[in-house]
């Protein structure tokens, strides 16, 4: 399960962007693909085509929920302009203020949120 704001996963940016152009980009509704219920955008054919290659490798961790709050046991959305590529998975966070805490201990952040996911998803 992803979270999809009226179910378009990472309010329509191009997952893909993210490793490929090392920034975000917003992707178009007319290069979309559906895949764990949600719709995902892309900025073009090539990132589309990439992604359905191998969607688990680009989609963002932890169901695209902010993964600093999954380390610390619950759920809120994100804001794509905040995201990090940590050993090829992408995180996103839910604010400039939330990635300052999240940077202070990386590492330790993801396991706490690896221990939690998906225990959040279904308290």
């Amino acid at each position: 399960m992803f979270f999809a704001q009226d179910g378009v996963a990472i309010r329509g940016f191009d997952t893909v962007a993210y490793f490929r152009n090392g920034a975000p980009k917003r992707g178009s509704p007319d290069i979309a693909v559906m895949w764990k219920a949600a719709y995902w955008h892309f900025s073009s054919h090539e990132n589309r085509e990439i992604f359905e290659a191998n969607p688990r490798a680009f989609a963002p961790q932890f169901g695209g929920y902010c993964a600093y709050a999954v380390a610390r046991g619950y759920l809120t959305d994100t804001d794509p302009d905040t995201w990090q590529i940590v050993e090829d998975k992408l995180y996103l966070v839910h604010s400039p203020e939330v990635a300052r805490l999240w940077q202070e201990d990386i590492p330790g952040n993801i396991a706490l949120a690896e221990r939690n996911w998906p225990g959040v998803l279904f308290p």
